[in-house]
């Protein structure tokens, strides 16, 4: 994730000398950032079918090498269709990784264990982040922003080296869903993607990762374009809202599992504690278009986007807790990539409220305003709906009713 995060990062931090360098207008930058996501929903969902059924130490292993190779064509010529052609199979090699490796995790932990891990690997994100932008921002002062892609490629190999060798597949098997049963037994996909639970995640996931894509498209552009910071320091303070969110994650993902191992309900362990930050994060945005400071503006958008980022590390929770063994890597693929719907429309959606605002300032606190309002909206959504421990027991009684209904048939 250290990796695959520092391969998404890398366009937002080299935003003005690629606009400078192709000629291009903010619209156009955009759908670059909109571009990653294209195939990125599509691809998870098929590899994470397939990584059912197949070891997903063999999955991460061959996205890696591919999402690696792809950095490489940006060191010639590079023109606006082929950067759009790239990040699009860039995306769609890099879609499945989030919700493989989680699968993957889940091999080795139990259910009440599972919070720490997750918001560990989670946080590969923010350290590839804040390991990266330092070191390919002074590739991009001091060389050019097409090393930097060159420099993500070496170590994505690398990586995939150290994994072939290392590499191990976990043999923890979850318990079945309903009790007294021994044999785990499928839940329809329909029950599952209709689950309340399930569909509040997606909602309050969609609004934070639509966050997440503007921070990895446009946070540097604000600073540079917006606020007026030169490239290295705008560039250099691209980490702040990532060294923010790894504190949030690793501590709403310790809290969460003290939470859950202390007996409490994870409506409230990991339901209502994520979606209330959700919540918080929308209510100090809007702010930002209230104060003439630079200094308090990336105060504020760092604090909004970063508070309820224990988000990510609550949806694979209770959708695995939802989900058995058996179907989990295909439903997270699933959900995430409902998640990252929101980075499809995102960069696109800011590039255009920058374009047709009267100033590029205006045009940006407009859209992190609009971000706002729906972390807000969705984190409602998330506070009332994500019930996991009744939505479990009305899944389980469904389907032991659908199996008594076939046995009795046959």
């Amino acid at each position: 994730m250290l990796v695959n995060f520092a391969d998404k990062m890398v366009v937002g931090l080299a935003a003005k000398p690629i606009m400078e360098d192709l000629k291009l207008t903010p619209e156009q930058f955009g759908l670059i950032g909109s571009a990653f996501f294209f195939l990125f929903p599509f691809s998870a969902v098929l590899v994470g079918f397939i990584a059912n059924r197949l070891q997903a130490r063999h999955a991460l292993l061959a996205m890696a090498i591919f999402w690696s190779l792809l950095q490489f064509p940006m060191l010639g010529l590079v023109s606006f269709e082929v950067l759009i052609a790239c990040r699009i199979l860039l995306g769609a090699a890099e879609g499945p990784a989030n919700p493989v490796a989680t699968h993957a995790l889940y091999k080795w932990f139990p259910d009440s264990l599972r919070a720490v891990p997750t918001a560990v690997v989670a946080q590969g994100s923010a350290i590839g982040v804040v390991v990266a932008v330092p070191a390919l921002n002074w590739i991009i002062v001091h060389h050019s922003w097409h090393w930097a892609f060159g420099a993500i490629g070496i170590a994505g190999l690398l990586w995939s080296v150290l994994w072939f060798f290392f590499g191990r597949e976990g043999t923890l098997v979850d318990p079945p869903m309903a009790e007294h049963v021994d044999v785990e037994t499928r839940v329809p996909y329909r029950d599952l993607l209709t689950c309340p639970t399930i569909l509040a995640a997606c909602c309050t996931g969609f609004a934070s990762y639509w966050g997440l894509a503007l921070g990895l498209t446009w946070f540097t552009p604000y600073l540079v374009d917006g606020l007026g910071f030169s490239q290295t320091l705008g560039g250099n303070l691209s980490v702040l809202p990532w060294i923010a969110g790894l504190v949030v994650v690793l501590a709403g993902g310790w809290l969460s599992q003290r939470l859950k191992g202390s007996g409490v309900s994870s409506r409230v362990s990991r339901g209502a504690l994520a979606s209330v930050a959700v919540m918080a994060g929308g209510c100090i945005l809007p702010f930002i278009g209230l104060t003439p400071v630079a200094d308090l503006k990336l105060a504020i958008l760092v604090a909004g986007t970063a508070i309820g980022s224990t988000i990510f590390v609550v949806v694979p929770l209770v959708v695995s807790e939802l989900t058995p063994q058996s179907q989990r890597a295909a439903m997270l693929a699933i959900v995430n990539s409902v998640m990252t719907l929101g980075g499809v429309v995102a960069p696109f959606a800011m590039g255009v409220v920058v374009q047709d605002a009267s100033t590029r300032l205006t045009g940006y606190d407009n859209g992190f305003t609009l971000l706002g309002g729906l972390l807000l909206a969705s984190g409602l959504v998330g506070l009332l709906f994500i019930r996991p421990e009744a939505d479990r027991k009305r899944l389980a009684a469904r389907t032991a009713l659908r199996e008594r209904s076939r046995h009795s048939l046959t």
